[in-house]
């Protein structure tokens, strides 16, 4: 008889020459894999849980912090977001940001890791901090309306404008020129 390893007992087969990528690693316990998704909602935000908490009114109970340079946030933001450039976090959060309050940053999207990096120096400066999942590549695709520097709301169907126009008010700001995205 064959014993059965973790791929015998997940397959059913003794035979399979092959490991299928997917369970090359089996699946871990379902505790520690409780215990594992659980700790990642402590450092995650889903786009469609801010929106929906944004759009509820009042108090969120958190600020949104876009992370990106001048330029990026000109093109698009999170209406309603602090906008303060991962680079000037050190030196300008205190003036921007309540330590009170939970901040949950956002960059580009999931080829950038602008928001992680945001997110480590507002743990370090002492802040409670969630890293928003798919950042404003998200946020637009999802079709939640942003905002761009002509203070204009606008839908994901409508293609962000490109300007180094200096934006009009809006929520606090850090300026920063950069040639990328500034995070």
């Amino acid at each position: 008889m064959t014993p059965m390893t973790p791929l015998t007992a997940m397959t059913g087969t003794a035979a399979a020459t092959t490991v299928n990528p997917v369970l090359r690693v089996a699946p871990a316990a379902p505790a520690e894999a409780a215990a594992h998704f659980r700790a990642s909602l402590a450092f995650h935000a889903d786009v469609s849980d801010v929106a929906a908490a944004l759009a509820a009114g009042g108090d969120p109970g958190f600020v949104v912090l876009d992370c990106r340079s001048t330029e990026s946030w000109d093109q698009g933001h999170i209406p309603g977001a602090v906008h303060l450039p991962t680079a000037l976090i050190a030196e300008q959060a205190a003036r921007l940001l309540d330590q009170d309050v939970p901040v949950v940053t956002y960059c580009w999207g999931p080829g950038c890791n602008g928001a992680t990096r945001a997110a480590l120096a507002l743990a370090e400066l002492g802040y409670r901090v969630k890293e928003m999942l798919g950042g404003f590549e998200y946020w637009a695709r999802e079709g939640f309306a942003y905002d761009t520097w002509e203070g204009g709301e606008r839908r994901a169907a409508d293609p962000p404008p490109r300007s180094n126009s200096t934006r009009a008010g809006g929520p606090p700001s850090a300026p920063v020129d950069a040639e990328n995205c500034g995070c």
